[in-house]
């Protein structure tokens, strides 16, 4: 959410930021809006001033004896008394549709965002690891999966496209991954571990900016509830409506949960395979932070993720997003892509980004700085500490083997119950 206020001091900074976001001017209409409900407030204060003086001065009238200033001044109020109701549904009406406009328009771009409309104006930043030459053709993770326990024709029996059954030793991979990743951002990178709801409600969502304009891509229950599409709602939301102390900043939170997708905006995009599922795992990080600190917090949180990258010994790289490839609530956004031998490409395994103070103002999340009588919002961060599936697929084509067995990396060995390598089902 935008503050108004900056809006009205600067209409003009405010388009310039949307139109780095590919939108039209919007600093006009919001401020007549806004206009429109501050006359709307500053009648009703009128209003309700001079109710209050009329009903002290009919006493006095009627202490005089003069019944015809007493009578006049008892029908005033009981007209400003009528007429007060609906100028307060109006005002009502017109916060709401305020409201809605702010709530519609994305977060504005950290000024060293590039510039550019789509994923191909992002810019590498880091390339870490060397990809690995193979005597033979590596094939993709879908190719080699089925063998070994990745099982897509049962999830999709059961559930459908985008679901898959996994069994096995693969499913001890899986479960790996995810317990490496979560010891090691717990152990490691000093984040708590939460569990979290798997259910929430409207103002969840819309607090971490997946409504209103996002619930196509979300699952709903039948008693109104949404299946979390990540942690990164539920752990942030854990301080909405609070005021927190400066002491207990920087809080750092991650938790493993299922994560559930509609991809109604992913059609035709990746359904071979493990990468784009409606279900899956993933280790999220979320960080809430003083205003000033959170560009380093940023930084730290992609180092949280890139390490357990580099703790897996999987080539990757790390770019900035553009300012038209950002997602709606981040001012500021870096992609970890992982090496893909089988596809001959790198692909996004995790995204971290701060959001500044605009799911603050949504939730109204705020801390008091020490030594202050006011309060001020909260700056929130959230990143992949990794998705599960894709780290998966990432091991599967980096450490396949020409007999189509797959090495188990040696970080994960104290999880794996003494299996080195995932074999072929004879």
């Amino acid at each position: 959410m935008h503050d108004i206020r900056l809006i009205r001091e600067n209409p003009e900074a405010f388009d310039a930021a949307m139109a780095r976001r590919g939108l039209a001017p919007a600093a006009q209409a919001i401020l007549s809006a806004d206009a429109d409900r501050r006359d709307l407030l500053t009648r009703m204060q009128e209003a309700q001033a001079r109710r209050n003086e009329a009903s002290k001065a009919i006493g006095a009238a009627m202490g005089k004896g003069d019944k015809d200033t007493a009578e006049a001044l008892k029908a005033e109020v009981a007209s400003l008394k009528d007429a007060l109701p609906a100028m307060e549904e109006d005002e009502r009406r017109l916060t709401g549709e305020l409201n809605a406009v702010l709530a519609a328009l994305p977060n504005r771009p950290a000024d060293d965002v590039p510039a550019g409309e789509d994923e191909s104006a992002n810019v590498e930043v880091l390339r870490w690891g060397t990809p690995r030459e193979f005597a033979f053709t590596p094939r993709e993770h879908a190719d080699i999966g089925p063998a070994l326990g990745l099982d897509f024709e049962t999830g999709a029996l059961i559930s459908g496209a985008r679901f898959t059954f996994l069994r096995g030793q693969m499913a001890r991979l899986h479960r790996a991954l995810a317990q490496f990743m979560l010891d090691f951002q717990t152990g490691t990178n000093g984040y708590t571990e939460c569990a979290t709801p798997l259910m929430v409600r409207d103002e969840a969502v819309f607090g971490t900016g997946q409504l209103p304009k996002f619930a196509e891509d979300l699952f709903r229950t039948t008693d109104g509830r949404w299946l979390i599409p990540t942690a990164e709602v539920s752990l942030t939301n854990s301080v909405r409506e609070q005021i927190l102390t400066d002491a207990a900043l920087p809080l750092r939170m991650t938790a493993l949960t299922p994560c559930f997708r509609s991809e109604a905006g992913a059609a035709g995009r990746d359904t071979r395979g493990f990468i784009r599922q409606h279900q899956f795992e993933k280790v999220e990080l979320v960080s809430i932070t003083r205003p000033e600190d959170s560009e380093a917090e940023h930084e730290r949180m992609t180092g949280a993720a890139q390490a357990v990258l580099e703790a897996l010994d999987l080539p990757y790289r790390k770019v900035v997003l553009c300012e038209g490839d950002m997602g709606f609530t981040a001012r500021k956004t870096y992609d970890l892509e992982v090496w893909l031998p089988g596809q001959n490409t790198y692909r996004e395994i995790s995204s971290c980004s701060n959001c500044g103070d605009f799911q603050a103002r949504r939730m109204n999340a705020r801390y008091r700085p020490e030594g202050a009588k006011g309060t001020e919002f909260v700056h929130t961060l959230n990143g992949s500490g990794l998705a599960v599936g894709r780290t998966l697929v990432a091991v599967l084509e980096n450490y396949q083997q020409e007999d189509g067995s797959v090495e188990v990396p040696a970080a994960l060995a104290p999880y794996m119950g003494g299996i080195t390598r995932l074999v072929p089902a004879k």
